[in-house]
């Protein structure tokens, strides 16, 4: 085992890591979920505060998870943290909770997205399309595309960390640069729309539409309330920006890189983020209705199909706009893709070397990467994509992603008590009080979803749960 983990090699370097952090985190969410917020929260003011406390969560993130990886700079990056903070048996739920739903249902959605934008400039991939249909058992074109993008990119990764570096570097920038492209376009083609002045008059009247599609107006714990689960689609946008941490037994000079590579990789994409949202609301009304005529009368809470940022660029390229969009989309989900399919192998490879997983996904390829572990994860999310169910797991799953984050967290205390001669060449910064402030807002968030969502959060927590009877029974047989 010695030998094959030798095989891993330091090739990822800070840029690699950067690309690695945004890439991931730049998916299809920053074009459709402001639609959902601005339904939830009905004001522009509070849908920017929202992408704000999303963008400060995710860099106080960052950073605590910082000092985790420079203390802890092994393959597996969360796993490993939590293993050695708590118990093996937390470890394993993480790795169960990642594999099952998180990672590979994330894989299947976004390579889902991929295929259905990819339908605005190719008709025949459509869900009406039905190539097969075999008792429950329907495949569209549009699952067969998003099938061939997730085995393409999973053979892609098998061939070793150097071409997945090279794939993900490529798109992260293409990302970024359309991206920033888009901002400053729509940003110089804003004069004589008259958005700005009518979001500057309800900028901060929040209200909520119910499911008559009227705006009801909200203040005080209602309006709380109301923030934090517009959080979830906000968070759901973000995700995915700790994946760097997975692959740490690869990267040059881990201590150092990884953490710098979190820290301004959350940054950059935070302030894109922000940025985009705020070019919505100067071209777009927030308010609207579904049945309006334009772009203009449905606004961002109507924006046809969630697409608000096809919605915005309209206003610049008119008919246009769907194609130039799209394109945009396919980018942004196939590198997020190849990210998130690079990237989960490495915490199954951390999981088969404890014992806690197949022993051959521990076996490192001729390319020095877990081969298998990567062809299973592929298996895994096709399969999620045939049953159709992954949209649901992924809905149930923001809770046990927010458990996962708040004891991550906490981690940074018990490892400072239990273990406080471990070298930590980087340390959080804001230490007690700053991770003390991103557990009592993850918290705070999970209580309000237990309470106003619960149809979302408790299968997610027995998703979780599932897992413990499951690590004891490999534990015994293995």
């Amino acid at each position: 085992m010695q030998a094959e983990n030798n095989l891993l090699k330091e090739r990822v370097n800070l840029f690699d890591g950067i690309s690695m952090v945004a890439g991931a985190m730049i998916g299809s969410g920053i074009f459709i979920t402001s639609a959902d917020i601005a339904r939830t929260v009905g004001s522009p003011g509070w849908l920017m505060v929202v992408w704000l406390i999303t963008g400060i969560i995710t860099v106080i993130g960052a950073i605590s998870y910082g000092e985790l990886a420079s203390m802890m700079p092994d393959v597996g990056g969360q796993y490993v943290y939590l293993r050695e903070a708590y118990h093996p048996l937390i470890g394993f739920l993480f790795g169960w909770t990642t594999f099952l739903v998180i990672q590979c249902g994330s894989i299947a959605a976004v390579a889902v997205a991929f295929a259905k934008f990819s339908g605005v400039l190719f008709p025949w991939i459509s869900e009406k399309n039905i190539l097969l249909e075999a008792g429950f058992l329907k495949i569209s074109s549009t699952m067969l595309v998003a099938i061939l993008s997730i085995a393409f990119l999973t053979w892609l990764n098998t061939r070793g960390i150097v071409t997945g570096k090279t794939v993900v570097n490529i798109f992260t920038s293409t990302k970024i640069l359309a991206l920033a492209g888009f901002i400053l376009v729509v940003f110089f083609s804003m004069r004589g729309i008259e958005s700005w002045e009518i979001n500057k008059a309800v900028f901060w009247d929040a209200s909520k539409i119910g499911a008559d599609n009227q705006a009801t107006p909200i203040a005080g714990f209602a309006l709380v309330t109301a923030i934090a689960t517009a959080l979830v689609g906000s968070l759901f946008s973000s995700d995915a920006w700790y994946n760097v941490t997975y692959i740490s037994g690869e990267v040059i000079n881990p201590k150092r890189t990884v953490p710098l590579s979190l820290i301004l990789g959350t940054l950059i994409v935070s302030v894109i983020y922000l940025f985009t949202n705020w070019i919505y609301i100067r071209v777009l009304p927030l308010s609207g209705t579904p049945d309006g005529i334009d772009v203009a009368a449905r606004g961002i809470q109507f924006a046809t199909d969630d697409r608000v940022a096809t919605s915005a660029m309209s206003i610049v390229f008119g008919d246009y706009a769907a194609i130039i969009m799209a394109v945009f989309v396919m980018i942004s989900t196939f590198g997020c893709n190849h990210g998130l399919i690079l990237a989960g192998p490495r915490v199954y490879y951390a999981m088969a070397k404890d014992g806690l997983f197949f022993e051959r996904v521990a076996r490192i390829n001729k390319n020095g990467v877990p081969g298998f572990a990567i062809i299973i994860q592929g298996v895994w999310a096709i399969l999620l994509c045939l049953s159709g169910t992954y949209s649901d797991l992924l809905d149930y799953v923001i809770f046990a992603v927010l458990l996962f984050f708040a004891l991550t967290i906490f981690a940074l205390f018990l490892l400072r008590i239990k273990k406080p001669d471990i070298p930590r060449p980087y340390k959080a910064w804001g230490y007690p009080l700053i991770p003390a402030l991103y557990i009592l807002t993850t918290t705070f968030i999970m209580v309000i979803l237990l309470i106003y969502k619960p149809g979302y959060t408790f299968p997610g927590l027995v998703i979780v749960l599932l897992g413990i009877p499951v690590y004891y029974l490999w534990r015994r047989f293995s």
